[in-house]
């Protein structure tokens, strides 16, 4: 295995030889992946449960020449994009976090919504979690939880399936029908022998969100949690995202859950209303340039 070491070595030895071919790329344009989406690449290459990456992973994952990788996870270390480990690894540094938290949509959100999720937590003592719908994904903008909650797999970043969690349901009862379908045609993994799967039933089960304005998800996306969820809501009815409470299934109260996680919602809607910001999400229309 190519050590970081090795790699270090290599570019000193061979920084003529890359200069060169740089030169002959720049001048020779031809098509293929742009250096933004070989940028892209590496940086999705992580994830929650991977952390770290030596150069040799970010490679196998992103399918680019180790000497494309080296080149650029370089740079990004010295633009503060990604950070060198101890183990010869690379993980995301706090630059990231920093151009991150800019994001309008998500800041002012948590800013509104997280003194509710503060009360729901008080109520419940139980993992309070905000999910927004990011393409065909929940992904979860912010978490309130303390040493009695239930463990859960959820943390801020993350993103999971829509119809597996109850933040997800709520998110896609609520979305139009024909990103209902596209969610549907895209395939339903099952995560459980309980995760629902058919899309019938799924039909089902959002319209009963819709009419109940509640979902919840038992043993669907991880055996022994269920999670109890509502939207909020805009001024034209649109969920802008979704609130749960996710706890253990043994001797749990749903139906103590429910009222608790529809107030908490209502108030937030309500607040995101009054307060006049615009959370709604933006299509490719909106963000496509001239």
């Amino acid at each position: 295995m190519l050590t970081h070491t090795d790699a270090h070595r290599i570019d000193c030895n061979r920084s003529c030889a890359w200069g060169v071919v740089a030169m002959v790329d720049a001048a020779r344009p031809r098509p293929g992946r742009s250096v933004t989406s070989k940028v892209m690449a590496i940086l999705t290459a992580f994830s929650p449960s991977t952390p770290e990456l030596t150069l040799n992973e970010m490679s196998r994952r992103t399918g680019l020449p180790l000497s494309t990788v080296y080149r650029l996870a370089t740079e990004l270390v010295e633009w503060g994009a990604l950070e060198r480990v101890a183990s010869a690894g690379y993980r995301i540094g706090l630059r990231l976090w920093e151009v991150g938290s800019l994001a309008l949509r998500s800041r002012a959100l948590n800013e509104i919504v997280l003194p509710f999720m503060q009360d729901l937590y008080e109520a419940t003592h139980e993992n309070v979690h905000l999910a927004v719908l990011d393409g065909h994904e929940a992904l979860y903008v912010e978490r309130v939880t303390g040493r009695r909650s239930a463990r859960v797999r959820t943390r801020r970043g993350e993103r999971l399936p829509l119809h597996a969690t109850g933040v997800g349901r709520v998110l896609l009862a609520y979305a139009p029908p024909e990103f209902q379908r596209e969610v549907v045609a895209a395939g339903l993994t099952r995560y459980t022998p309980h995760t629902t799967v058919a899309p019938g039933l799924l039909r089902q089960t959002l319209a009963e969100v819709r009419r109940t304005g509640v979902a919840v998800a038992r043993d669907e996306l991880t055996p022994g949690r269920i999670s109890v969820a509502a939207p909020l809501l805009d001024a034209h009815g649109a969920a802008v995202a979704a609130l749960s409470v996710v706890v253990s299934a043994s001797g749990a109260d749903v139906q103590r859950l429910i009222p608790a996680v529809r107030t908490a919602a209502l108030c937030a809607s309500r607040q995101l209303r009054a307060l006049g910001h615009d959370f709604s999400i933006p299509t490719a229309a909106a963000t496509a340039g001239p």
